[in-house]
C-alpha cells in the first residue's frame, strides 16, 4: 500500500511541468507578501491558515488547471483593484474601474448579470444541440465565478480600510455567505462539468445558483445587506474561517445534486432525455455530490462543535442551528446507506435528494427567518 501511495505521489510531481512549479512559486510568494505586510494582525492560526491555503491552492491548481488559472487571476485582479483604493474608501465610487467593474459591490454585481446570462445561455445550448453555445455558457460561469471571488477578496480589504479592528474574512453574515454558496455551487458542478462532460446540466444547476442570486439582490437593495458590519464577539475566531467554508461546500454539493436528481427525474419520464446525460450519469453524478457534500459536512459540524465549546462553553446545546444541522446530517446519512449498503437506485433516491434540498434551505435560511438560538448572526 506504501509502495503504491509513493507511486501515486511520484506520478503527479512527474506530471507537472515548470508553468505548474511557477503556478505554486507564484501562490506562495503571495502569501508571504500577505505574511510581511499584514502579520502585525495575524495571529498563530491565520498564519498556519493562509500558508496552509496556499499549499492547498497549489495541490488543486496541479490537479484541476482550471482552478489555477482561476486562483491567479482572482490573484491578479484583487490586487490591481487594491492598489487602485490607495489606501481610501472613497475611492471606490471616484475610480472608473472600481466603480464601474472591480471594487467589492461592483464585481459582485456583475457576478450576478454574468450567472443570468450563463443561466439562459446553457438553457439555449442543450434546446439546440449546440456545443459553441455549450462552451460560451461554461465561460459565463467562470467569468462569474472570478467577478464573485474577486468581489469578495476586493470586500475583506475594504472591511480594513474601514478600521482596522473592523476587518474579517467576508464570510460572516447572510449576503457574504450566500455570495460563497453561489460560487462553491458553480466551482463544483464546473469540476464534474469538465470531468465528465455534462454541459446538459448547466442549465438546471444555475437555477438554484440564481435563486440564491435573486435573493443577494432583494437582501442588497431591500435591506441594504452589502455594508461592512463589525463582528459580533462570538465570530471573531479563527474558527469562522474553516467552519463556514466546509458547511458550504456541504451545501453547494446537496444543491448540485439536488439539481441532477430534478434531470434524472425528467429523463426518467422521458421528458428531455435525449438532451440529457444517461440515467447512469445522473445517478453517479447525484451520488458523488451528495458524498462529497456529506464528508465536508460531517468536518463543518465537528468543527462547529469545537467552535461552541470555546464559545458558549459546550459542544452541542440543542440551539435551532445545530438540531438542524443534524436533521440534514441524517437525512444525507440515511440517504448513502441506502445508497452504499441496500445498493438502492432510480427515482426514490432522486426524489429524497430533491426533497432534502428543502431540508437543508431550511437549515440555511430558515432557521434565520423563523427560530432564534444562539446562532442568530444573518435574521433577516
Amino acid at each position: 500500500m506504501n509502495n503504491s501511495l509513493e507511486y501515486q505521489q511520484k506520478t503527479l510531481l512527474q506530471s507537472l511541468r515548470w508553468q505548474d512549479w511557477l503556478y505554486a512559486l507564484i501562490v506562495f510568494a503571495g502569501s508571504i507578501f500577505a505574511y510581511v505586510k499584514y502579520s502585525q494582525y495575524m495571529d498563530i492560526y491565520e498564519v498556519s491558515f493562509l500558508f496552509g491555503a496556499a499549499a492547498l491552492a497549489s495541490y488543486l491548481g496541479w490537479k484541476w488547471k482550471g482552478l489555477g488559472k482561476l486562483v491567479l487571476a482572482v490573484g491578479i485582479i484583487s490586487v490591481f483593484s487594491i492598489s487602485l483604493y490607495d489606501g481610501e474608501q472613497a475611492k471606490a465610487t471616484q475610480v472608473f474601474l472600481l466603480k464601474f467593474l472591480i471594487s467589492s459591490q461592483s464585481a459582485i454585481m456583475w457576478m450576478h448579470v454574468l450567472f443570468v446570462l450563463a443561466m439562459v445561455t446553457y438553457w439555449f445550448a442543450m434546446y439546440k444541440r449546440s456545443d459553441f453555445a455549450g462552451k460560451v455558457a461554461s465561460a459565463l460561469t467562470w467569468s462569474a465565478v472570478l467577478f464573485g471571488f474577486v468581489g469578495l477578496m476586493v470586500r475583506w480589504y475594504e472591511s480594513y480600510l474601514i478600521a482596522p479592528d473592523v476587518g474579517h474574512i467576508p464570510i460572516s453574515n447572510l449576503y457574504e455567505v450566500f455570495i460563497l454558496f453561489c460560487l462553491i455551487t458553480a466551482l463544483l458542478y464546473l469540476h464534474y462539468e469538465q470531468k465528465l462532460n455534462t454541459k446538459q446540466l448547466g442549465g438546471f444547476v444555475l437555477l438554484v445558483i440564481n435563486a440564491a442570486v435573486g435573493f443577494i439582490l432583494w437582501y442588497t437593495f431591500d435591506r441594504q445587506a452589502h455594508n461592512i458590519q463589525p463582528l459580533v464577539p462570538a465570530l471573531q475566531s479563527y474558527w469562522m474561517k474553516i467552519h463556514v467554508p466546509a458547511n458550504f461546500v456541504g451545501y453547494g454539493a446537496f444543491s448540485l445534486a439536488a439539481m441532477v436528481a430534478a434531470a434524472y427525474l425528467l429523463a426518467d419520464k422521458g421528458i428531455l432525455a435525449s438532451r440529457l446525460p444517461s440515467l447512469d450519469v445522473l445517478d453517479d453524478l447525484m451520488y458523488k455530490s451528495i458524498a462529497v457534500g456529506f464528508a465536508f459536512f460531517t468536518i463543518a459540524t465537528i468543527l462547529g462543535a469545537m467552535w461552541a465549546a470555546e464559545a458558549w462553553g459546550g459542544y452541542w446545546s440543542w440551539d435551532p442551528k445545530e438540531t438542524w444541522a443534524l436533521i440534514v446530517w441524517l437525512n444525507y446519512a440515511a440517504w448513502l446507506h441506502l445508497r452504499m449498503v441496500k445498493g438502492l437506485r432510480g427515482p426514490l433516491l432522486a426524489w429524497w435528494s430533491l426533497i432534502g434540498l428543502l431540508i437543508t434551505t431550511f437549515a440555511f435560511l430558515g432557521v434565520n427567518m423563523f427560530l432564534s438560538g444562539l446562532h442568530s448572526y444573518g435574521t433577516l
